[in-house]
């Protein structure tokens, strides 16, 4: 599928706000509602759109505390088993194979530092892990979903 510069805006205007009737975001791109629709159904289909969300404050969720762990490794970590043992912890929001200082980045979030810790632990039984390092965030600037370009 070929994204122009309508699908951009109106990618961006989803990305704004993904609940607003088909009716605002037409408006906002120049479409009628039924055509708005029509252009999200396809970008659906396509897996331009992966999914609609609502964007939640993890700190009213109980969640304020924010990591990124690095995971070296004594072996390849890009596999099905690493992957389904990091799904299987709670904390962990996003994991990503690098090329770096480590062979695996996740991103956890955790109620308590004494959660992080245990969240720790359960990172190191990860077969293959042979050590972490961990950055605590203090506070967050921004987070912001991918441009639309």
């Amino acid at each position: 599928m070929t994204i122009d510069d309508l699908d951009r805006k109106l990618l961006t205007a989803l990305q704004d706000d993904a609940g607003q009737s088909y009716a605002a975001l037409g408006q906002t791109v120049g479409l009628s509602a039924g055509s708005a629709h029509e252009r999200v159904r396809k970008l659906k289909a396509a897996g331009v759109i992966r999914r609609t969300t609502v964007e939640v404050d993890p700190a009213a969720l109980g969640q304020g505390v924010l990591a990124f762990v690095l995971l070296d490794a004594s072996a390849w970590m890009g596999d099905e088993p690493t992957l389904h043992a990091l799904r299987a912890i709670p904390a962990v929001q996003e994991a990503h194979i690098i090329a770096g200082p480590a062979s695996v980045l996740v991103k956890v979030r955790t109620a308590t530092t004494e959660d992080l810790q245990a969240t720790l632990r359960a990172l190191h039984q990860i077969d293959g892990v042979t050590s972490t390092q961990t950055i605590v965030v203090l506070e967050s600037y921004f987070e912001r979903p991918p441009a639309v370009m």
